[in-house]
């Protein structure tokens, strides 16, 4: 990770600001304000602000539902019961604002989230800077032979080490072609190339910024996908970072994320149905289980 002296000195004079709040304040979120986390070879992610904790969401719960929830013993309790059965606006009331530098291609997939607000730094009124993602060489993978959109067996030796010099080679090029039509020269008669239009040369592996701002019910629903084992590294590696930080932030509501989601399986009505059948003493196979192949693949993997 990369961050230049400017960005250093911005990041210690707001560790160092307190303010006097009456509002709730998470110790755990408290720590990890500002504080620029690595990603990747040049990203980060920090915590810019926050609203609420886990006591925000079971004081909207009881407001929500009345007296019935009065009967939960404590509010860890209630939130797995609200975790458990899928209920969404309580965690709505909690909101957290990060600070993300990563990769053009990284950040395609991340903008289909849509349920968060996004400013990215604007390549229209300022230049990118000379930064790429360049995968560590165990990152380096053939497609998968059984899944259209995966990873297969790791590069190896010289075919490894062309690709990461092709990488290294088209970015530097491309960013070189960008820095010359940007530049005006009177002598040789350049006026200098829009900003806008200078940027369509750069490749996918160019690193962009933004702030993303998001409720924690959203937050759990991009965390469940992108934290998943199946989700691209690149993105994941955002994932987990952003797990961790959620972990301090709001641990009882965090501790029921990853065991109801993370942890949890979801299962259709014929796959309890098997299982049901299993249970009785059944012998299903997958020609008698009513599945299709795949949705009978998934299954075994998870039940045997």
């Amino acid at each position: 990770m990369t961050l230049t002296p400017e960005q250093h000195a911005e990041i210690e004079e707001q560790r160092s600001l307190s303010q006097p709040t009456r509002r709730a304040v998470s110790p755990g979120m408290e720590e990890r304000l500002y504080t620029a986390h690595p990603v990747l070879d040049h990203g980060l992610v920090r915590v810019i602000d926050y609203m609420g904790d886990d006591s925000a969401i079971t004081q909207a719960a009881r407001v929500s539902y009345g007296r019935g929830t009065k009967k939960v013993s404590d509010d860890r309790g209630l939130i797995r019961y609200l975790m458990r059965h899928w209920h969404s606006t309580p965690f709505e009331m909690c909101e957290v604002k990060f600070h993300v530098k990563l990769p053009v291609f990284v950040a395609r997939q991340w903008i289909r989230h849509r349920t968060a607000n996004v400013n990215e730094y604007s390549a229209r009124y300022s230049i990118l800077d000379r930064e790429f993602y360049i995968p560590e060489p165990d990152k380096l993978a053939a497609q998968s032979t059984v899944n259209h959109q995966g990873r297969g067996a790791v590069l190896q030796g010289e075919e490894a080490a062309r690709v990461l010099d092709i990488l290294r080679e088209d970015a530097m090029r491309s960013y070189d072609h960008y820095e010359d039509m940007l530049t005006p020269d009177a002598e040789a008669g350049k006026q200098g190339l829009a900003r806008e239009l200078a940027r369509m040369n750069l490749p996918m592996n160019t690193y962009t910024q933004w702030y993303w701002k998001v409720d924690l019910h959203n937050l759990f629903h991009f965390l469940r996908l992108r934290a998943d084992a199946h989700a691209q590294y690149e993105i994941r590696a955002y994932a987990d970072t952003m797990c961790e930080i959620v972990k301090d932030w709001v641990p009882a509501a965090y501790e029921a994320f990853e065991d109801y989601r993370l942890g949890g399986v979801n299962l259709s009505g014929r796959a309890v149905e098997v299982l049901k059948r299993r249970l009785a003493g059944e012998t299903v196979t997958a020609e008698t289980s009513g599945m299709s192949k795949g949705e009978w693949r998934e299954f075994e993997a998870v039940w045997g």
